[in-house]
């Protein structure tokens, strides 16, 4: 790429991003931001395809197939022993939505 006052701005804006999660404790915040919006999302999609009753097989395969991508994303990307954050925020997602789902599954279930 060509060295513009552009792409030095966003180069300087993703180096200062990068160090600023390199703390532990922003680290772990993301990973729960991400948990939680897992969780809000499985709530979101189980309200919205339960409303329809139409769309319950559809996103019932969506879902299905994306928790199987992220799966498969976050266990083939290992470099060194090391996740990276967006790995492992994708993989702490997936963890909330597939505990929201359950979670609803077991609301409907009583």
């Amino acid at each position: 790429m060509q060295n513009t006052r552009l792409n030095n701005l966003v180069d300087s804006i993703v180096g200062q991003l990068r160090q600023w999660l390199r703390n532990p404790w922003r680290r772990l915040s993301v990973l729960a931001l991400s948990l939680l919006l897992g969780f809000f999302l499985g709530n979101v999609l189980s309200t919205v395809a339960g409303q329809a009753a139409q769309w319950d097989v559809t996103v019932a395969g969506f879902t299905v197939l994306l928790t199987e991508v992220m799966s498969r994303f976050f266990y083939s990307s290992n470099q060194g022993g090391q996740r990276s954050l967006w790995a492992s925020a994708l993989n702490w997602l997936k963890i909330g939505l597939t505990y929201s789902l359950f979670l609803e599954a077991f609301k409907l279930g009583s």
